[in-house]
């Protein structure tokens, strides 16, 4: 395999992440016909077929699925390389990809604008995308380091810890129960919910709180793709939500919503910042560690809590 080439390699990346030639082609900036030579000329190197024709469009064979591991590993390398060399010609250089999962959009701005005042050297890419997206990138080496709760199993990680992520139940002001101390898990349960989709960090939090309640998980609530919308249809009437109370400061704040006195609420987890465990920390990549452990927990928004 030594007759591979990067232009080879980044096309195979560009057709398996697009689909499509004509899509590859336009953001490497070559035409169609360019990008097909780069794929078969690496498919002659492979001696098989990387990838397959289907109705949805070109998808990896086995053989691909292979070449875009090693493909993906060599460009994550190649971005290490970059780090370290600009260590060498200065401290606080480099490049950082920062993903965050969706919640983490309240509060990653604001962490990714002071790390960069103190690292003015640094460049920081910051991905915003669901849980799902974001595992995605952490194991196909697309970010370096991932804001997000629960770390994924899929993929050997290490974590450090940035601080709590109270997980709350949100009802309108004019809700029956919003002036109710101590509510039941039981009473709580007969609302109908409002919930992200299956998956998603905040998904699988309220599974567990429901989860010693025999057939609640069957018909678990309404879904959503964002707790925007969420918030909207909450703030409607169209049910209760459960959500991180770090996404609704500013709507509890004007009196929009209300946090329900759960029992057992709020759900205690924690944010982490995650990277691979098998590739070793760029410069950029310690910066950011040493910066959460330090200055971390300081972005999150504050928790309103209940009023009674």
């Amino acid at each position: 395999m030594r007759g591979v080439t990067l232009r080879q390699l980044r096309a195979i990346l560009a057709v398996n992440r697009l689909g499509k030639i004509n899509l590859a082609a336009r953001e490497l900036g070559l035409t169609a016909s360019a990008v097909t030579l780069q794929v078969q000329a690496a498919e002659t190197e492979a001696g098989q077929s990387l990838f397959a024709r289907t109705k949805e469009g070109l998808r990896a064979t086995d053989a691909g699925r292979v070449m875009i591991a090693a493909a993906q590993a060599i460009e994550s390398r190649l971005g290490q390389l970059a780090d370290e060399l600009s260590a060498v010609r200065g401290a606080g250089q480099g490049t950082l990809r920062l993903g965050a999962v969706s919640t983490a959009k309240y509060f990653a701005p604001s962490m990714v604008a002071a790390f960069m005042a103190e690292f003015p050297g640094i460049d920081v890419r910051l991905i915003i995308g669901n849980r799902a997206a974001t595992i995605a990138a952490i194991t196909e080496q697309n970010v370096d380091v991932a804001l997000m709760g629960r770390p994924p199993r899929q993929v050997a990680v290490q974590s450090y810890l940035i601080g709590e992520h109270p997980l709350v139940i949100i009802a309108p002001p004019g809700h029956s129960l919003a002036q109710a101390s101590g509510i039941a898990k039981s009473r709580i349960a007969e609302e109908t919910f409002l919930v992200r989709e299956p998956g998603s960090g905040t998904r699988t939090s309220l599974e567990l709180f429901f989860g010693d309640m025999p057939g609640r998980l069957d018909s678990l609530g309404l879904e959503f793709g964002s707790n925007e919308s969420i918030k909207q249809a909450v703030m409607a009437g169209l049910g209760v939500g459960f959500i991180s109370a770090h996404t609704i400061a500013t709507e509890v704040e004007l009196g929009r919503l209300v946090i329900l006195d759960v029992i057992d609420t709020p759900v205690r987890r924690q944010w982490f910042a995650v990277s691979r465990s098998d590739r070793s920390l760029s410069p950029a990549m310690a910066a950011f560690r040493s910066f959460v452990a330090r200055r971390g927990g300081e972005f999150l928004p504050a928790v309103v809590q209940p009023a009674h």
